[in-house]
């Protein structure tokens, strides 16, 4: 579905599973390609779309809980694109690659990655995004925001009036609240998490962070 000139949304599939982003711009990216079983539907999604996968040039994640990067290797087989990390998720591969999965006693998640992100940002073209890491749910979560377009691809930071769990290896709910505070003094029009619906609107996304601030982090 596309959300904006340059960027496309895709809702989750099933069981986790995660919403999967692609921006289509002079360099094109795909962001958390999720579940490998559900990878087919996806790539009939994008040729929908008119988005041939060996057009997309990166493969990005928000942090690597196997929901997210799970398909990371295969769409990189069924596309040539490149995957990069964050130099965050590099220092905490630890914690949320190989003890996340040691948590839920599934095996963990295997890809290569070709080389990293720079720390501060990634130009598309068009479209620029800061990157800002955002730990709490995860240890090497980081967010992707177009400070332009007033965009913010969020992982599972923060959801549509919920936040993502603490409770696995590297979560933290200190650092959960000072990074949706940070956040929330961001400008944003376009709120995309890493699962369930996304918040559009500049008005619907502040309330969400009210209603987060008020009801879910005191609970924290």
């Amino acid at each position: 579905m596309k959300l904006t000139k340059n960027l496309y949304f895709y809702p989750e599939k099933g069981m986790m599973d995660c919403n999967t982003y692609v921006i289509k711009d002079d360099l094109s990216i795909i962001i958390d390609p999720g579940l490998t079983q559900f990878l087919p539907e996806l790539l009939q999604d994008l040729q929908r779309d008119s988005i041939d996968p060996k057009d997309i040039d990166i493969i990005a994640n928000t942090h690597l809980h196997g929901d997210h990067c799970w398909a990371n290797e295969a769409f990189k087989k069924a596309s040539g694109a490149e995957i990069l990390l964050h130099p965050v998720q590099k220092n905490f591969w630890e914690a949320a690659v190989t003890q996340t999965s040691r948590f839920f006693g599934v095996p963990a998640v295997e890809f290569t990655a070709d080389r990293l992100l720079d720390n501060d940002k990634l130009n598309a073209g068009e479209m620029e995004f800061e990157l800002i890491p955002s730990p709490g749910h995860s240890p090497d979560s980081i967010c992707f925001y177009c400070r332009s377009e007033k965009i913010l691809i969020c992982g599972d930071v923060i959801f549509n009036q919920n936040t993502g769990r603490v409770d696995l290896p590297g979560g933290s709910a200190d650092q959960l609240k000072q990074s949706i505070e940070k956040l929330s003094q961001l400008e944003i029009e376009y709120l995309l998490p890493g699962h369930m619906d996304i918040v559009t609107g500049s008005e619907k996304v502040k309330s969400n962070f009210e209603f987060i601030k008020q009801h879910i982090l005191s609970y924290l």
